[in-house]
């Protein structure tokens, strides 16, 4: 941090360099003194009971957020934002660093961060951001927030967008460190490496997107996880009450990684409205070779193949998940429910199947409560686990 901050205070004092002492100092005080104060407060209850774990899990936690945005000085902006995730009672739970092996694992650790320290400057079509920051690119599959654990992922780094014009948008960073959701106490906090992440996207009309994407990742610690990764998307609309999305990328071994590999990752779903009743229906595939699976370590994985997180790595063999999922509304609560079946891709492998159920209920415009339950039936992979959640958010 000492290196970005020092580059930060640089780019700062240059653009300030042409100003007078005192319109220097007035300049940084109306941008101070205009900023805002946000937060955010989210108490979960998270319970979980594994098959082959001894106790249930019982995490009672709270999340709090604070977020100053500072007024804006010559285009410039500055974002600081600090979390605090704390225990409320006994840690019946195993947050990854707490030693409770006797229970599942609810990765949510206690303790206080700096979620986000970071320069903006924005300007017509362009925008750079310097520092700590959240980096959420298309639908999170390869890159994520990590925003459902009560300890966010952000990224050390530089990101520069571009749009060429109201259909072309050019998204690149580079980043040096990934601030993972396990907390400072853990061995496993950081991620350190060079890493690349190329987003291009294309509105070819007003029903059809398209993006190109590039993430080479070239991590110190983890070579093993060191990928290129090149891939296309595209997203839009069938008719009027139906929507698609198909993806395709294509992974290989990177940087020092001592695996030879090449796998595939698919994607297609189409999903649209009958009536008061939503629909959804997709296949995604995550391929393997030689061995080794298609990873996608900076993904919001949560959102993808259960919320029962059985396959946040992927399985040697691949893995591939058919679903079929209902959403729809009653009495100001809306619902949905959500069928997986999981498969190898390679030797025909019955890996198990899971079924997730959610309700929201908007409690006012800041404040949201959710009920969320996920039950996975094992066959070749993992073991039966039912997760039950319940959490209130409010944002002030």
């Amino acid at each position: 941090m000492k290196t970005q901050l020092s580059v930060i205070t640089t780019l700062v004092l240059i653009g300030l360099s042409h100003q007078s002492h005192a319109a220097v100092h007035e300049g940084i005080d109306n941008m101070l003194s205009e900023g805002k104060v946000s937060g955010l407060l989210r108490y979960r209850y998270e319970n979980v009971d594994q098959d082959g774990v001894a106790n249930k899990a019982h995490a009672s936690t709270l999340l709090t957020r604070l977020n100053y945005t500072s007024g804006t000085l010559n285009a410039v902006k500055a974002v600081f934002e600090v979390d605090n995730v704390t225990s409320i009672g006994a840690e019946n739970y195993n947050s990854t660093v707490n030693g409770v092996t006797g229970h599942p694992v609810v990765a949510d650790p206690t303790g206080t961060e700096v979620n986000q320290a970071h320069l903006q400057f924005n300007r017509e079509n362009v925008s750079f951001i310097l520092g700590r920051q959240r980096i959420n690119l298309d639908d999170q599959r390869f890159v994520g927030a990590v925003a459902w654990r009560q300890n966010e992922q952000t990224y050390d780094g530089y990101r520069a967008i571009y749009k060429a014009h109201e259909a072309l948008r050019v998204d690149y960073s580079y980043i040096y460190n990934v601030n993972r959701i396990f907390g400072q106490k853990s061995a496993a906090s950081d991620l350190h490496g060079k890493l690349h992440l190329g987003n291009i996207s294309y509105q070819a009309n007003p029903d059809t997107s398209i993006t190109g994407f590039a993430y080479l990742f070239d991590f110190d610690t983890a070579p093993a996880i060191s990928t290129q990764t090149f891939g296309i998307r595209f997203s839009g609309k069938l008719f009027d009450e139906v929507a698609y999305t198909l993806s395709y990328a294509n992974q290989q071994e990177y940087a020092d990684n001592p695996n030879d590999f090449s796998a595939d990752y698919l994607l297609a779903q189409v999903q649209g409205k009958l009536s008061h009743l939503g629909w959804t229906i997709g296949y995604e595939s995550l391929g393997s070779d030689n061995g080794v699976g298609f990873s996608t370590p900076l993904a919001t994985a949560h959102k993808f193949q259960g919320f029962a997180d059985k396959f946040l790595g992927t399985p040697p063999n691949g893995v591939a998940d058919w679903y079929f999922g209902l959403n729809g509304a009653l009495s100001g609560v809306k619902l949905a429910v959500t069928y997986h079946q999981f498969d190898s891709v390679k030797n025909d492998i019955d890996y198990g199947s899971e079924i997730d159920f959610t309700a929201t209920y908007k409690v006012s415009d800041r404040c949201n409560l959710l009920l969320k339950y996920a039950m996975y039936d094992a066959d070749e992979v993992a073991t039966d686990t039912d997760k039950l959640w319940l959490m209130l958010s409010h944002k002030f």
